[in-house]
């Protein structure tokens, strides 16, 4: 079976092969079957088995594959379960020509680092762009910032996370970022009583100022 060019429309992917895919001569089906309809998660099982024994893979993806359910979800959880998968990184939108959804790129490794082992790293990047009129861009620190996490593989605050593999599977191997980059929401607000004081010295110089205002009108008047 011979896939088509990953550019090619919509209409093509769609009849990307899976007929053949449960028995393929080429030993590419090392997680299951696609469904008919999207030929994503085949995609990724070719570029996996294209890997040499120390070889490393990216793929740009749409957000679904990382939570669709179904045969997707099946195939997810059994490239997790092979330890291959290194990196979910979520990027800003309308960064890609013709598209203004944003992205993911999945990470996968032949065989990864000792201390990579049995994890998987988490980046929310979706603030790394610089926003344009018609067109958001990463620029060159974005990328570097992207790419210090990667290489540092440790938790960030709001923007990474190293999740183990029983974190993914109590999350039914749903790789959606939110469930792992939880953000911390800032409580600036004051207190009830603090506001209320604010309020009453805000309506103190109101008072104030309207009287000045009526004292600088009478003495126009007269």
């Amino acid at each position: 079976m011979r896939l088509p060019p990953r550019d090619s429309s919509r209409t093509i992917v769609k009849e990307w092969g899976a007929e053949n895919w449960a028995n393929d001569p080429f030993g590419r089906n090392i997680a299951g079957v696609p469904p008919a309809g999207n030929g994503d998660m085949a995609w990724v099982q070719h570029m996996i088995k294209s890997m040499n024994s120390t070889g490393r893979m990216t793929v740009v993806l749409p957000h679904g594959a990382l939570f669709r359910k179904g045969a997707e979800g099946r195939i997810r959880e059994a490239l997790i379960k092979q330890d291959m998968l290194e990196a979910v990184i979520g990027l800003g939108p309308n960064i890609f020509y013709g598209t203004q959804l944003a992205a993911c790129v999945m990470v996968f490794k032949q065989n990864k680092e000792a201390r990579k082992k049995g994890k998987v790293l988490f980046i929310d990047a979706s603030d790394q762009v610089r926003v344009g009129r018609a067109q958001n861009y990463l620029e060159p620190e974005h990328v570097t910032q992207i790419f210090n996490w990667y290489k540092s593989f440790a938790d960030v605050e709001n923007y990474v996370k190293v999740a183990s593999l029983d974190d993914l599977k109590e999350n039914d191997f749903n790789l959606n970022i939110p469930l792992y980059v939880e953000k911390v929401i800032e409580d600036n607000l004051p207190s009830v009583e603090e506001a209320l004081a604010e309020l009453k010295s805000a309506w103190d110089k109101s008072l104030q100022a309207e009287n000045n205002f009526k004292i600088i009108l009478e003495k126009f008047i007269k």
